[in-house]
C-alpha cells in the first residue's frame, strides 16, 4: 500500500492539481489519435487533430508552470481521466462507425473538455490567490483554449453530426 501524502496547504494542493492535470494532459495526448481515427465526420476529424496539437501546446505550457515554480514537471496518477478515457474507448466499441459513432465522440470529448474547463478554472484561481501570476496567464490560455474546443464540439454537434445520428 503505498503512502498518503498529507497535503496542508493551498500552495501543496495546487503543485498537486498541477501534476494532476499535467498525468490527463498527457493521457489525451495518447488517446487523442484514436478518436480521430474512428471519427468520420471531417470536420470532427479536423477540430480533434487541432486539439491533439493544442493539446501537446497545454504539456509544454504546463511545464513552463512547474519551471516557474523552480521544480521538475512531475505527474500523479488522475482515477477522473483514467476513468473518462475508459468509459470512452467503452462506449466507442459498442456503437456501429458513422454518424451515431461521430456522436458518442463528440460526448466523450467534451466528458474530456469539462474535465480540463474544471481543473484549469480551479488552478487559474488558486494561482493567482498564491501570487503566481505568470503561471496564472499559462493557466489561463490553456483554460481558453479548453473552452473553444468544447464550443467547436458543441457547434458540430448541434450543426449536423447529432441531427445525422438520430
Amino acid at each position: 500500500m503505498a503512502l498518503m501524502t498529507i497535503i496542508s496547504s493551498l500552495d501543496e494542493l495546487y503543485t498537486h492539481r498541477l501534476q494532476d492535470i499535467y498525468y490527463a494532459e498527457k493521457q489525451i495526448v495518447k488517446s487523442l489519435p484514436k478518436m480521430i481515427e474512428n471519427a468520420r465526420n471531417d470536420r470532427l476529424k479536423s477540430g480533434l487533430e487541432k486539439h491533439l496539437r493544442e493539446t501537446e501546446t497545454h504539456v509544454e505550457r504546463l511545464e513552463e508552470v512547474f519551471s516557474l515554480h523552480g521544480e521538475k514537471a512531475e505527474a500523479v496518477e488522475c482515477p477522473a481521466i483514467d476513468g473518462i478515457i475508459e468509459e470512452a474507448d467503452h462506449l466507442a466499441g459498442e456503437v456501429e462507425e458513422g454518424d451515431v459513432l461521430d456522436a458518442a465522440i463528440i460526448a466523450s470529448a467534451q466528458a474530456v473538455e469539462h474535465y480540463e474547463i474544471t481543473r484549469y478554472g480551479t488552478l487559474v484561481a488558486w494561482a493567482q490567490e498564491l501570487g503566481h501570476d505568470d503561471a496564472a496567464s499559462l493557466l489561463r490560455q490553456n483554460l481558453d483554449d479548453e473552452y473553444g474546443a468544447d464550443q467547436t464540439l458543441n457547434d458540430l454537434a448541434q450543426e449536423r453530426i447529432n441531427r445525422r445520428a438520430g
